[in-house]
C-alpha cells in the first residue's frame, strides 16, 4: 500500500519528480563546497567526502543508514550554526527522534514550512533529508552574503541568410563571399570572379556596336573542343553548402528514401522467403500436432478419468481427515480431563499416607498441655495472692474496729 501511494504521489507530480531528488542532492554538494564544508566539517571529524548522490534514497545505490544519519545531522547542526543560530552538535549515541526535531525546530525559525513528519529523516537519506539540508545550506549562504547569479551568456551575431527565388539564379555576390571562404588550395580551380567582374562593368561601360553584317567563327571545331577542355576545370564554381538550407534536407531524404527503397528490394526477396518458410514449418507444426493429438486421444481419455478418480479420492481422503482431526481433538480433551483426575487422586492418596498431620496434631496437643499446666499454676498462684490480700484487709478491718471500741470502753466512767 505504501508503495502503491508513493508511486501515486510521483504520478501526480509528473515522470521527472524520481529524478528531481539527484538535481537537488548534486545543488546542494555545490553549495557545501562553496561554504568550505571540506576544511569545517570533513577534516574535524574525519569524515570521507560525499559523493554526488551520497544522501539519494535510491535501491541502484548503496547506502547505510547510521552512517547517513550521522552524516546528516553534523552537516545540519554545522549549518544553523554558519547560519548564526547557537545548535548543540550531536552525538553518535544521541536520541534520533530528539535530535531530528531540534533540526526542524530550528528549519520552521528560518521560516521554511515543514509539511512532513520528523520520521522521514531518520533514515538519512531520501527527497525530506536533501530538502532540509539544502535550506539549510542556502540560509547559511544567505547569512555570509553569498548569492548564485544567471551566467551572462556571449552574443551571438546571427548570420544573414540570403534568399534564393529561383533554384537557377546565381548572384555575383553570393559567389564572391563564398569563394573567400574557400581554402587556398582550390583557389587554382577557381576562375577569377573579381576579374570577371571588371571586364563585365568595362563591356557594359563601352559603347554598344552593332555589326554591319552576320559574324561567322572561323575557329576550327576541333582546337574549339580542345580549349574547352583545357578551360573547363577553370570554369567550375564552388559553392559552399549551407546545412541551414531546406533543399540539402530535402535531397537527403531523397536520398535515404532511394536508399531504403533499394535496400528494400534487396531485403523483400529474403522476407519473403522467410516468411514462406515459416508458413511451412507452421503448418508441419499443425499437422504433427494434430496426429499426435490422435494417436494419444485414449491415453488423455484414460488420463481425464484417473485424474477424475484421484480427486474423488482426495474429496474422501479430506472428508476423512477432518474426521480424524475431530476425533484428535476431543481424544486430546479427554486425557487432559484424565490427567487432571490423576493428579487430584495422588494428592489425596498422599494426604492419606503421609503421617505428617497427625504427628503435627500430637506434638500441639503436647503443647497445649504445657500451656495449660502453665495456666493452672498462673492461676494457683494468683489465687494465693488474692486470698492473701483478702486476709490481709480482713485483719486490718478486725485491728481498726478494735481501736475505735477502746477508746468508747475508757471515757465510759468518766463521762
Amino acid at each position: 500500500m505504501a508503495e502503491d501511494g508513493r508511486r501515486g504521489e510521483e504520478d501526480e507530480r509528473g515522470p521527472g519528480a524520481a529524478h528531481q531528488v539527484f538535481v537537488v542532492m548534486e545543488g546542494l554538494l555545490e553549495k557545501l563546497k562553496v561554504l568550505n564544508y571540506e576544511e569545517e566539517v570533513l577534516s574535524k571529524h574525519n569524515m570521507k567526502h560525499l559523493s554526488r548522490h551520497y544522501f539519494v534514497s535510491s535501491p541502484y545505490l548503496a547506502f547505510n543508514p547510521g552512517e547517513q544519519f550521522y552524516m546528516f545531522t553534523i552537516i545540519a547542526a554545522w549549518l544553523i550554526n554558519t547560519a548564526g543560530r547557537p545548535f548543540t552538535e550531536p552525538q553518535e549515541y544521541d536520541e534520533p527522534n530528539a535530535t531530528v526535531s531540534n533540526v526542524l525546530a530550528e528549519l520552521r525559525a528560518f521560516g521554511v514550512k515543514v509539511d512532513f513528519p520528523p520520521s522521514k529523516l531518520k533514515s538519512g537519506s531520501g527527497e525530506h533529508v536533501c530538502f532540509v539540508l539544502d535550506r539549510l545550506a542556502e540560509e547559511a549562504l544567505r547569512r555570509r552574503g553569498f548569492s548564485f547569479r544567471r551566467p551572462n551568456y556571449p552574443t551571438e551575431t546571427a548570420e544573414e541568410e540570403s534568399v534564393i527565388e529561383d533554384d537557377a539564379e546565381l548572384t555575383l555576390s553570393k559567389v564572391e563571399e563564398e569563394m573567400i571562404e574557400e581554402p587556398d588550395d582550390e583557389e587554382e580551380n577557381v576562375m577569377d570572379l573579381e576579374a570577371l567582374k571588371l571586364r563585365t562593368t568595362h563591356t557594359e561601360a563601352e559603347p554598344s556596336s552593332k555589326p554591319d553584317e552576320i559574324l561567322e567563327s572561323t575557329v576550327d571545331a576541333a582546337e574549339w573542343n580542345l580549349e574547352v577542355e583545357r578551360v573547363l576545370p577553370q570554369l567550375k564554381v564552388t559553392i559552399r553548402t549551407d546545412n541551414k538550407d531546406w533543399r540539402i534536407h530535402v535531397d537527403q531524404m531523397h536520398q535515404h528514401r532511394d536508399g531504403i527503397k533499394s535496400s528494400l528490394k534487396e531485403a523483400k526477396s529474403y522476407l519473403d522467403k522467410l516468411q514462406e518458410d515459416i508458413g511451412k514449418t507452421l503448418e508441419k507444426v499443425s499437422s504433427r500436432e494434430k496426429y499426435i493429438n490422435n494417436q494419444l486421444e485414449h491415453l488423455i481419455q484414460e488420463y481425464r478419468s484417473a485424474q477424475a478418480k484421484l480427486s474423488e479420492a482426495k474429496e474422501r481422503y479430506q472428508q476423512a481427515s477432518g474426521g480424524v482431526t475431530e476425533r484428535t481433538r476431543v481424544l486430546a480433551v479427554i486425557s487432559e480431563e484424565l490427567e487432571k483426575v490423576k493428579q487430584e487422586m495422588e494428592e489425596k492418596g498422599s494426604s492419606m499416607s503421609d503421617g505428617a498431620p497427625v504427628v503435627k496434631i500430637k506434638q500441639s496437643l503436647t503443647k497445649l498441655k504445657q500451656e495449660i499446666v502453665q495456666m493452672d499454676v498462673r492461676i494457683g498462684v494468683v489465687e494465693h495472692t488474692l486470698l492473701q490480700a483478702k486476709l490481709k484487709e480482713k485483719s486490718n478491718m478486725t485491728r481498726d474496729m478494735h481501736a475505735t471500741n477502746i477508746p468508747e470502753t475508757a471515757a465510759g466512767p468518766f463521762a
